[in-house]
């Protein structure tokens, strides 16, 4: 089993903070380290933040930067915390540029719902991607509300808010 991995956050739901002053969602730091030490986490987590943006006006510049970042981490094992609108997008561009020969297993989530607001999923998300990541063999998966995808076998039912299986 894997005792160090790499979670690398990129911004998206997960970390919004409310702004009073302003009244929009937005972002200020991870709320990763909060999350790991309330979680008592034992493992050793590399926190790496290269962005903080929406999934929505992420660039393909930047989804190649997050896919670098895997590429040349120390650690097998990553995960990444995305925004949820165009994940499967990212989990592609990471498993292209990992390639076929592949040894690293990474893993992405998100949340639906702010980790700073009541009722969020960021909790369990990121739970059942350390699980996960420990666990799976080599590749890239997404995992969200307790379900594993294949990077290449999932998408995003905005309608019903939830991942689904392409097949």
């Amino acid at each position: 089993m894997a005792q160090e991995l790499r979670i690398i956050t990129t911004g998206g739901t997960f970390d919004k903070q409310y702004d009073a002053i302003s009244g929009e969602l937005t972002f200020r730091e991870s709320q990763l380290p909060r999350i790991l030490g309330q979680s008592r986490c034992t493992l050793t987590v590399h926190l790496e933040g290269p962005l903080a943006v929406d999934s929505l006006y992420m660039t393909e510049e930047q989804r190649h930067e997050i896919a670098r970042t895997c590429l040349h981490s120390a650690e097998d094992r990553i995960i990444v915390v995305h925004g949820t609108d165009t994940m499967c997008n990212t989990a592609k561009v990471i498993a292209e540029t990992l390639g076929k020969e592949n040894t690293k297993t990474v893993v992405l989530t998100g949340a639906m719902i702010p980790y700073s607001l009541e009722g969020s999923d960021a909790i369990f998300n990121l739970g059942t991607a350390i699980a996960s990541v420990q666990l799976l063999p080599s590749g890239v998966y997404l995992t969200m509300s307790g379900r594993i995808f294949s990077w290449d076998n999932c998408r995003k039912n905005k309608e019903k808010g939830i991942f689904e299986t392409l097949t």
